[in-house]
């Protein structure tokens, strides 16, 4: 397994070894023990799994009180993965990370709270899995505009399906009192 850091703290690529032959392929995709030697610190309590068509967008999302950490990758197809630092007063409070995720490169990343989380699909359909740290709290879920300028996302799409709650996120200047605060460690 490699593990990369991002320039986002606390963000990580993760790459497990995927095993193939003319049979197909084997990953392990998450060993507690393994994962918390490379750092990985939380504790998993939910398991999620969402499918979509070619060029849907989902996100930006996030919950606050009760964040989420979130161990993502792709089961059936491909991906654009992305996740933005929304903690109030971080060094990086509105930078962004992207990356593709398939199920050909077993390619995971690990999205600490206190981000917005959202993904595009660029293959005819894909299944996307989740590992969250927390429950899901609707009454603690915050939408982020997929396409604030200040964050400036560059999504691989051009005009995305969108979700009535996707369509109405807000820009990061009008969810500012309600985000998380950056505690430096």
């Amino acid at each position: 397994m490699t593990v990369t850091k991002t320039p986002l703290e606390g963000v990580l690529v993760i790459e497990p070894k995927v095993f193939g032959d003319a049979r197909g392929s084997f990953v392990e995709t998450y060993r507690e023990d393994v994962y918390r030697a490379f750092g990985v610190p939380y504790n998993f309590v939910q398991d999620n799994l969402s499918t979509s068509q070619r060029g849907v967008l989902r996100g930006l999302h996030l919950q606050h009180p009760q964040g989420q950490a979130k161990l993502v990758y792709a089961v059936q197809g491909e991906v654009f993965d992305v996740c933005v630092d929304v903690r109030v007063g971080s060094p990086t409070f509105g930078a962004w990370f992207g990356t593709n995720l398939s199920l050909e490169t077993g390619r995971q990343l690990l999205i600490p709270p206190g981000f917005a989380h959202g993904f595009c699909v660029l293959t005819e359909r894909a299944a996307f899995a989740y590992k969250c740290s927390e429950v899901y709290s609707p009454s603690t879920q915050m939408t982020v505009a997929w396409n604030d300028p200040v964050i400036g996302i560059e999504w691989p799409i051009i005009e995305p399906i969108l979700s009535e709650k996707d369509l109405a996120g807000l820009p990061l200047s009008e969810l500012r009192d309600r985000l998380p605060r950056f505690e430096a460690e």
